[in-house]
């Protein structure tokens, strides 16, 4: 490079070497990695990046629910010991998938029990992956965490997301916790691959005779109104019915999902690129049953 053209240059490079270095991005829109969200006396929604949980901090110790990776698992620890020293005496598996639940080692070597419904138990059995803690302590249909004054139960009503999904009550302070059968104001998740929709159904009727005013939900807000469990029975009602009028009508897949629209779900999340997968899913289902 010619002397005089280096010389030019050198305000540019100068400024440029002594500029502050940008931090980078935390995250979608600025968000940080993860944060925790006081909802309830003792109750904490704890978010890492796109997905929640939900932990209960009580004088004799604490009930944390799904774990979801090491990262957030070391994240959520940290944000616990904020709050208080007490020990983690359980974990709580809302259901078996594991973009939930691989987290545990840091819960388990700090004395923390395992809880699920059976069936999760048996798919870890069979479909493992070392990074799942398996339950000590297993249950059918309902089971009841006491601590420190406070009770979390632990509601099972079929298959619907999952296989073993678990949704979890604090009665006193009217709080749900449900992880993916509802993501507020948002359509099923892409394909709905691993809900039998039928069960989904039955199950969010069974849910809303429960006694809640608000849910903290697997992913979404740190927490939402109750309407939106009825809202997410809804849809999937609605989403039913369009396509069974649809297939009445036709048998091609491809014509079913330009006929399907539901305009009153049009302003919820992933609507168009969705409903299209959600309406796929659900004419298999009526296809074969499954």
């Amino acid at each position: 490079m010619r002397p005089r053209r280096l010389l030019a240059l050198l305000p540019a490079l100068l400024l440029a070497l002594l500029a502050p270095a940008s931090p980078a991005p935390a995250g979608p829109a600025g968000r940080p990695p993860f944060e925790t969200t006081k909802v309830a006396e003792g109750v904490y929604s704890f978010r890492f990046m796109n997905h929640r949980n939900m932990f209960v901090v009580t004088d004799e110790g604490v009930i944390a629910t799904d774990p979801i990776n090491p990262k957030a698992a070391q994240a959520m620890m940290a944000e616990i010991r904020k709050v208080t020293d007490k020990p983690i005496k359980y974990v709580v598996y809302s259901h078996e998938h594991w973009d939930h639940i691989l987290g545990g080692k840091i819960f388990k070597e700090a004395g923390a029990q395992f809880v699920s419904q059976e069936r999760c138990a048996a798919h870890f059995s069979y479909n493992p992956n070392p990074l799942v803690v398996m339950p000590d302590v297993t249950f059918k249909d309902r089971h009841d965490i006491k601590l420190g004054g406070k009770t979390l139960e632990l509601h099972y009503f079929g298959p619907n997301h999952g296989n073993c999904s678990v949704f979890m009550l604090l009665p006193q302070e009217k709080i749900l916790f449900i992880v993916d059968l509802v993501t507020p104001k948002r359509v099923g998740f892409r394909g709905l691959t691993t809900t039998d929709p039928g069960g989904a159904v039955r199950s969010l009727r069974a849910i809303e005779k429960l006694a809640f005013d608000r849910i903290i939900p697997g992913h979404g807000p740190a927490t939402a109104p109750a309407s939106a469990v009825r809202e997410m029975r809804e849809y999937y009602e609605d989403l039913i019915a369009a396509v069974k009028a649809a297939m009445q009508e036709t048998s091609d897949v491809d014509k079913i999902k330009e006929m399907v629209k539901l305009p009153k779900y049009e302003k919820w999340g992933m609507y168009e690129k969705w409903l299209p997968l959600n309406v796929e899913r659900i004419a298999g289902w009526l296809r074969v049953g499954q």
